[in-house]
């Protein structure tokens, strides 16, 4: 088992229970882990046989695009999409900050944090 990090993706969308945050929208950071079998793509070097980290990349953007008043929901569709787009990723966890949140102090970021596991 190998583990792949697609790391500081740095995103700006429009997520929140708040009127503003979704009508303003602020920056959001999305870190990955994905862990799986890299032996073959290890000696074949051919990507067909290995988690194409751009494929995941393209996956955070385009679901972080779509607004939602919770993050754990734009986790949750991340996580779902790359089960159901790429059959080598056995188990993946999703951070998603939310960079200066307007909670009312000096808070850098809110994050949160999912994990999941291919079903056999």
């Amino acid at each position: 088992m190998g583990t792949i990090k697609v790391e500081n993706i740095r995103v700006f969308a429009h997520h929140g229970c708040l009127k503003e945050e979704t009508t303003i929208g602020s920056d959001y950071r999305v870190d990955l882990k994905v862990k799986a079998d890299l032996k073959l793509s290890a000696t074949s070097d051919k990507l067909r046989d290995t988690v194409d980290y751009v494929l995941l990349n393209r996956i955070i953007k385009e679901e972080m695009k779509i607004p939602s008043y919770l993050l754990e929901t734009v986790a949750q569709r991340i996580l779902n999409r790359i089960f159901n787009e790429d059959h080598l990723v056995k188990k993946a966890t999703v951070y998603v900050s939310k960079l200066n949140p307007p909670i009312g102090g000096d808070v850098e970021k809110v994050t949160i944090k999912l994990t999941s596991r291919r079903n056999k």
